[in-house]
């Protein structure tokens, strides 16, 4: 894994029950005072059926198996872990305000909430939209649970427009395969990342106080933030 010290210097304070939310084949490196459950849609085994690029035995075992866009988190109670992790997954989800309140839901107050997700600039996203606030507000209102296929048509006009080059009756497989392997439906740069954490937070009415962020100018990958839960 490339080194990151903009993530290290955040888990090196992390102690307690934690859980980490689609570690896949990266997970947190954390100090031996943080005990790490992992959670995620598709264990090991289907993982390294739906992604033959990445060596099999580097997928985490996943302890606890849900949906996260089907209610998957509200097996735990609140305030269940003391640290929760959730990086690069928002991203992927048909609802990402959800999420933000779900993982601060079950994490406790005091405890801590570490939140990223790609900054488009750095990635193969770099040719596409921003995924406006106002989308994400509409679809956490309106309860959504699954992306359209929209979501994924912009995926290959940004990031693989090839695929819209061959026979369309291609189509119809080739976007349950990207759906199937959850390809990125949103898309931010850090600054508007930064701007969807504050405002989520404050229409859900969470307390938090952020301590530590990190932006993809600075690490070239993404936008990075650390965040204790209030009373």
């Amino acid at each position: 894994m490339q080194p990151r010290p903009h993530r290290d210097e955040v888990y090196a304070t992390l102690t307690g029950r934690g859980l980490e939310i689609g570690a896949f084949h990266e997970p947190a490196e954390l100090p031996e005072a943080a005990q790490v459950e992992y959670f995620d849609a598709m264990d090991a085994t289907k993982a390294a059926e739906l992604f033959p690029e990445i060596p099999a035995d580097t997928f985490v075992q996943v302890n606890h198996i849900g949906d996260i866009d089907q209610d998957g988190l509200s097996m735990f109670a609140a305030g269940e872990f003391d640290f929760v992790i959730c990086n690069h997954v928002i991203e992927h989800v048909a609802n990402p305000i959800k999420l933000v309140r779900d993982v601060f839901r079950i994490t406790k107050s005091g405890g801590t909430i570490v939140l990223a997700a790609p900054d488009k600039d750095y990635t193969y996203d770099k040719a596409r939209p921003l995924t406006t606030f106002d989308h994400l507000w509409a679809d956490y209102e309106n309860n959504v649970t699954e992306n359209d296929d929209e979501h994924y048509m912009d995926f290959f006009r940004g990031a693989a427009p090839h695929v819209l080059e061959v026979d369309p009756v291609h189509l119809p497989y080739n976007i349950q395969r990207v759906r199937e392997r959850r390809e990125h439906a949103h898309v931010w740069d850090s600054a508007s990342f930064a701007t969807f954490l504050r405002e989520s937070l404050r229409r859900l009415n969470i307390q938090a106080k952020q301590f530590a962020e990190n932006h993809g100018a600075a690490n070239g990958l993404e936008h990075f933030s650390a965040w204790k839960k209030l009373p």
